[in-house]
């Protein structure tokens, strides 16, 4: 018992801790600055979604979503790899849509308290 002990000790001290979600390793800003599609203005938006798509694997893997913010980092790779894939499939350029989904993003005010009806006397 107390080998086994030892050897689960051993491999505990020896072994390297795996990072959870790796997000840095996606090297989103390198392929951003390395691929010339990606910094050309027309593609500001496709880049600004992939930074999106980082920071959002970021806070899952904050909230212990590892499962969820792996495979994010995988498709942030993905589209990152073949920049000409991610423009054509963010080509929506709906003006309505991109008006609607700029609205949620805004904070709302609260609701103020449902008030109470006055007690009867």
């Amino acid at each position: 018992m107390r080998a086994t002990a030892a050897i689960l000790a051993t491999f505990v001290l020896v072994l390297p801790a795996r990072a959870a979600c790796d997000v840095t390793n996606a090297k989103l800003e390198e392929t951003i600055a390395a691929r010339g599609e990606l910094r050309e203005a027309a593609n500001a938006q496709a880049v600004r979604d992939l930074r999106t798509l980082r920071d959002a694997a970021i806070i899952l893997e904050s909230y212990k979503f590892e499962p969820e913010c792996e495979r994010l980092v995988a498709i942030v790779k993905q589209l990152a790899a073949d920049p000409d894939k991610a423009i054509e499939q963010s080509g929506d350029t709906d003006e309505d849509k991109a008006e609607a989904v700029e609205r949620t993003r805004q904070p709302k005010a609260a609701m103020p308290p449902a008030s109470s009806p006055a007690p009867a006397r």
